[in-house]
């Protein structure tokens, strides 16, 4: 019996020593690798954080409606427009310092377009989608030259500012779409006019010939 105990003491022990290193063994590797995973984590969130200033805000893929012909042509003698234009398509991917001169540059050329608007556009709806745009230019250049930067209020004023442009430039295509509806429609009465015109004058020829031709 003794015997037989210590042989299995003899057998069996090894076994469990090796099993119990490798379970150690498999712990210390299990701790290691989520300690790498936190310090991966926290080296992320320190290299985001000192990239959130010197981020790009706007949206560089935003598509402004191209004016029509018959608009470019009235825009071309509005003297701050080509200004205003080059500056609001150019402003979006730009950095919090670059965003602090340009935003105050746009603010300028938006005052420009209201005190200088040809009388070809100047209507109501016209001004009050400028005044928009001029109240998110502002609104903008506020969110940049805060003290303190939040990303996500700066990118969502320039989103309202973007979209109000957008209408902006819509309205002013639709002031001329509706001019040439206009112009047709008086030229489509002008034309019915002279048809009836036309008609009445040959119905009197016809009575005049048959009067004159009554023995």
């Amino acid at each position: 019996m003794k015997v037989e105990l210590v042989y299995l003491l003899y057998t069996v022990y090894p076994t469990m020593k090796f099993t119990f290193n490798s379970i150690f063994f498999n712990l210390l590797l299990c701790f290691s690798i989520i300690s790498c995973g936190n310090s991966t984590e926290e080296n992320t969130s320190v290299v985001l954080t000192k990239q959130t200033p010197a981020g790009l805000y706007g949206d560089t893929s935003f598509k402004f409606p191209d004016l029509s012909d018959e608009a470019k042509l009235k825009v071309s003698h509005w003297g701050a427009y080509e200004d205003f234009d080059l500056e609001v398509k150019s402003i979006n991917g730009n950095t919090i310092e670059e965003l602090q001169v340009r935003t105050s540059q746009l603010v300028f050329h938006i005052d420009s377009l209201t005190k200088k608007i040809p009388d070809t556009l100047n209507t109501r709806a016209i001004f009050s989608r400028m005044a928009v745009v001029k109240t998110r230019a502002k609104l903008l250049e506020q969110e940049v030259n805060k003290s303190h930067i939040d990303s996500l209020s700066v990118q969502k004023s320039f989103d309202k500012m973007n979209t109000s442009v957008k209408n902006f430039i819509i309205q002013v295509n639709e002031k001329f779409q509706k001019d040439a509806i206009d112009l047709q429609r008086v030229t489509n009465e002008k034309q019915e006019l002279e048809q009836q015109k036309k008609f009445l004058d040959s119905v009197y020829q016809i009575e005049l010939q048959d009067k004159n031709n009554k023995p």
